[in-house]
C-alpha cells in the first residue's frame, strides 16, 4: 500500500510540474515567434502586458470583462439548470425522449449565429436577447450529456436502495447525484468553453460593450496589441475558473471514486 501511495504521489507531482512548465513554454514560443516575425501584427509578450496596463488604467478593461462575465454566467447557469432537468427527464422517461429527441438534434445542429440574429431581431440588441441566444444554443448539449448519464446509471445501486427502502432524499444524495456528477462536470466544462465563445461572437454582432465588442473595435483599427491584451486577460480568467473552481469541485465530488479504488 505504501509503495502504491508513493508511486501515485510521484505521478501527481510529475503531472503538476508539467502543468507549471506549460505556460512559460507558451510564453517562450510566443517571444521567439515575435522576434522572428518582427511585425506590429505580432507584438512581444512584454508589449502586450504594457498594453494591458494601459487598457486597465483607462477603465475599459474592467468594465468590458464585467459585462461579459455577467452575461456568460447568466447564460451558463440557466442553460445548466434547464439542461440537467430536461436531460434527467428524457433519460428516465423513454416515451418523452422519443417525443423530444428530434428537438434536441435540431438544437445541437442549428448554427449559433442564426439563433443570435433571430433573438436580436425579436428582442432588440439587449442583454436579454444575448443571454437567451446562449441558453438556446447551450441547453441541448447539457440535455444530451445528462440523458446519456442517466442511461448509464447502474441498476444495482437502484436495487440496493429499494432493498433497504432508502428515503427519496437519501437516494438522491447518496445514489443518483454521485453517479451523475461526472456527466454534470463534463457538461459544465464543455459548456463553459462554448458559452465564452458564443457570448463574445454575439457581442461582436450587437452589443454596447463587453470583450467581444471591444475586440471588434480593435479589429476595425487592426490593433493586434489590443486584441492580444484582451486575449491574455481572457485566458487568465478562464484558467482561474478552471483551476480555482472546476478542478477543486471535481476533486471533491469525485473523491468517492478514488476511495472505492
Amino acid at each position: 500500500m505504501n509503495a502504491d501511495a508513493n508511486t501515485r504521489r510521484h505521478i501527481d507531482w510529475s503531472g503538476r510540474s508539467l502543468e507549471l512548465l506549460s505556460l512559460p513554454l507558451l510564453v517562450l514560443i510566443w517571444q521567439i515567434a515575435s522576434l522572428l516575425v518582427n511585425s506590429r501584427f505580432l507584438p512581444s509578450p512584454w508589449a502586450v502586458m504594457q498594453r494591458v496596463g494601459e487598457l486597465a488604467s483607462d477603465g475599459h478593461l474592467v468594465d468590458d470583462f464585467a459585462k461579459t462575465l455577467v452575461r456568460a454566467f447568466a447564460g451558463f447557469v440557466i442553460a445548466m439548470t434547464l439542461g440537467c432537468l430536461i436531460g434527467i427527464a428524457l433519460g428516465r422517461i423513454r416515451n418523452l425522449d422519443r417525443l423530444f429527441a428530434p428537438w434536441v438534434v435540431v438544437g445541437l445542429n442549428i448554427p449559433a449565429i442564426v439563433v443570435a440574429i433571430m433573438c436580436y431581431i425579436w428582442l432588440g440588441l439587449t442583454d436579454v436577447a444575448l443571454v437567451l441566444a446562449v441558453v438556446i444554443n447551450k441547453t441541448p448539449l447539457v440535455v444530451t450529456t445528462l440523458r446519456e448519464g442517466v442511461r448509464s446509471l447502474s441498476p444495482d445501486y437502484d436495487e440496493l436502495a429499494r432493498t433497504y427502502r432508502m428515503p427519496r432524499g437519501r437516494y438522491l444524495r447518496l445514489v443518483l447525484v454521485p453517479q451523475l456528477m461526472p456527466f454534470v462536470l463534463a457538461a459544465a466544462r464543455t459548456g463553459l468553453s462554448l458559452v465564452w465563445k458564443m457570448v463574445l461572437v454575439f457581442e461582436v454582432l450587437g452589443s454596447d460593450g463587453g470583450v467581444g465588442f471591444r475586440v471588434g473595435v480593435f479589429f476595425q483599427f487592426f490593433d493586434m496589441g489590443g486584441i492580444l491584451a484582451y486575449t491574455v486577460c481572457f485566458f487568465v480568467v478562464v484558467m482561474g475558473l478552471e483551476y480555482g473552481g472546476l478542478r477543486p469541485i471535481e476533486r471533491k465530488v469525485l473523491r468517492w471514486r478514488k476511495d472505492r479504488i
